[in-house]
């Protein structure tokens, strides 16, 4: 009977890892990619919207690059083509151990995020995304 109620127990935990492990794969698959065909070369990626439009570098410009250069371990060039994006590599990786973990622990993931986390996240991004475009932050260009 110990057996049973062993094997009934670890059944939902590992059904619990295949989201987590899905995403995984997603997440290396896309940076697979995204080391392979490089973004510094013209005419593999689209260009920005925003930027081809107004100049302007939105949040996300360079994150292709900065990907690539993660990808091949030069974490300066990752930071100085987008650093907001190095520190999502870097948050995403914190929480998806947390995911894992809870998730073969038998318990599900819990982010309590409330409105302050979001306005802050939000401000953070508008800060990076205005002093990025000015000449001041020119060391922020991708």
């Amino acid at each position: 009977m110990r057996g049973v109620n062993a094997d009934t127990q670890r059944a939902p935990r590992l059904t619990g890892l295949a989201v987590p492990g899905g995403i995984l794969a997603a997440v290396a698959g896309a940076f697979a990619y995204v080391g392979t065909v490089d973004p510094n070369q013209p005419g593999h990626y689209p260009v920005c919207p925003l930027y081809l439009i107004t100049g302007l570098y939105c949040p996300g410009c360079g994150g292709l690059r900065s990907a690539h250069a993660f990808i091949h371990g030069d974490f300066l060039a990752a930071l100085q083509d987008n650093a907001m994006a190095v520190v999502g590599y870097l948050g995403f990786a914190v929480l998806w151990t947390v995911w894992v973990v809870r998730a073969a622990r038998g318990r599900p993931l819990r982010l309590g995020l409330g409105p302050v986390h979001l306005w802050t996240l939000g401000t953070l991004l508008l800060v990076f995304t205005v002093v990025r475009n000015l000449p001041v932050g020119g060391w922020l260009h991708p």
